[in-house]
């Protein structure tokens, strides 16, 4: 077993063996805000849709063949990040990996242990083989705490410098919080010292967010902070139903201007409010839930969104001391029909020019406006298109005039299976009626509404 200590310089950066392809879209290229401030983009000025998975326990626990399978499963799912933890959360300074090591060489922070890295490296590098971001968390929140924690801003500048210099030149999104809040000015100024650090390490060529506890918002304790790329919101597990888009809207009214996503909705096979007194351990979130947290959010002005399952945060299987009631081995968990559900999402984002998407329940002028079947909609800027939502299948009347074009494409998009229904193309643009397909809980509906003459392809294939 090798305890060998990386010393804090500059020369850091030679031991990573990450490079960069010459494709533009390569993630290791990197990714900026976009110029209306509002989604993330590649460096060539194309559109990237954040599509999150919470693999926490990555590093921790998986072998390189199991964390090749969890990789290659979902980036066949259409993720597009995968966020995880190098200092993780369950004993992640204790417990070694699968190869017998440990993050750091006595919990100190200015003395990574390189056998650990090589590990973390492998991981990073199977992701950008598979076109996959690392939404990547330099430590879980427990250990910057004051009076529990390991951190100081001098070494947390230091370990954020060793990290940015490491993964320079990799398919990085930098993740601070680890689902805490700073208390007080002296956490915040860890949490600096941290940023402060990656950004020297990197030269400031990656992105950095924050996850906060939840529910919560980043926005809260960080919006104006100049490290602060994007916002990130948790809106928990605390219930069925629970709005999530009210997240998006409260950082979507703020200025200076910035993205922001869930970071952390409902995951699928979590019970529901488990930390409540009350909780029901067979009661658990499902597709559904997960699906509704996803277009919810996307309709209130989210860039993107994250996806989350009990199971696999924690790469849990037999042997293991369950968390939360986990009960399926992470492996077989990769399926789960909210997983699975996600590609459609993105499909459907991305067959429409989705950067010009901005949130507009006005067009909707009848049906329900809260509770599970609350509709939400988001227009095209330039009046091109619009998605409009309907949790419950529940109907809904819409302003057609949305659509400045003289003549509407309407479409049903089922976000279970991903298959569009044609509906009707209409020159009248006036104020419409629309009854979904099916009602009921799992019943959820997107109504497309396009510019016919635009070109678009049918929702959710590929743009021609």
């Amino acid at each position: 077993m090798r305890r060998k200590a990386v010393l804090l310089t500059a020369s850091l950066g030679s031991l990573c063996v990450l490079s960069a392809s010459a494709d533009a879209a390569d993630p290791s290229k990197g990714l900026r805000v976009s110029e209306n401030r509002r989604y993330l983009e590649h460096q060539d000025g194309s559109p990237f849709f954040y599509l999150g998975d919470t693999a926490w326990e990555l590093f921790h626990r998986l072998s390189r063949e199991e964390a090749d399978r969890y990789l290659a499963n979902r980036a066949a799912k259409g993720f597009t990040v995968i966020q995880a933890v190098v200092l993780a959360q369950i004993e992640g300074l204790d417990d070694p990996n699968p190869y017998g090591d440990k993050p750091l060489i006595d919990h100190d922070p200015t003395k990574p242990n390189e056998a650990y890295f090589q590990h973390v490296d492998y991981v990073v590098n199977k992701a950008r083989e598979l076109g996959l971001f690392i939404g990547m968390l330099p430590t879980w929140g427990k250990y910057w705490k004051t009076g529990s924690g390991i951190f100081t801003p001098e070494n947390a500048k230091a370990y954020g410098r060793f990290l940015g210099q490491r993964y320079k030149d990799a398919p990085i999104i930098w993740i601070l919080g680890g689902d805490n809040n700073p208390a007080g000015s002296g956490e915040q100024s860890v949490l600096a010292a941290m940023a402060r650090g990656l950004k020297a390490g990197d030269d400031g060529s990656h992105l950095i967010t924050y996850h906060p506890r939840g529910p919560g918002l980043s926005s809260d304790f960080f919006h104006e902070a100049d490290w602060l790329d994007f916002n990130m919101y948790q809106s928990s597990h605390g219930a069925r139903d629970h709005d999530n888009g009210l997240f998006a809207e409260r950082d979507y009214g703020l200025t200076p201007t910035k993205p922001t996503l869930d970071g952390e909705p409902r995951y699928e096979d979590i019970p529901v409010g488990f930390y409540n007194s009350d909780v029901d351990p067979d009661r658990r979130f499902d597709d559904y839930d997960a699906r509704q947290a996803a277009y919810w959010s996307l309709l209130a002005g989210a860039c993107g969104h994250t996806y989350g399952n009990n199971n696999i945060w924690q790469m849990w299987q037999p042997g293991r001391k369950p968390v939360l009631w986990a009960s399926t081995p992470w492996h077989e968990a990769l399926d789960r029909p909210g997983a699975s559900q996600m590609i459609h999402v993105r499909k459907l984002f991305e067959s429409r020019p989705f950067t010009k998407l901005v949130p507009d329940r006005s067009i909707v002028l009848d049906g329900p406006t809260y509770g599970g079947a609350k509709i939400r909609a988001a227009r095209a800027a330039d009046g091109s298109f619009a998605f409009v939502y309907s949790p419950r299948g529940e109907p809904f009347t819409v302003r057609m005039d949305a659509i400045r074009a003289p003549r509407i494409c309407q479409t049903w998009f089922d976000p279970r299976e991903g298959v569009a229904r044609p509906l009707h193309t209409t020159d009248t643009a006036g104020i419409q009626t629309f009854v979904p397909p099916s009602t009921g809980r799992g019943h959820d509906w997107i109504l497309v509404l396009d510019d016919a003459t635009a070109g678009f392809p049918s929702p959710g294939q590929p743009k021609r």
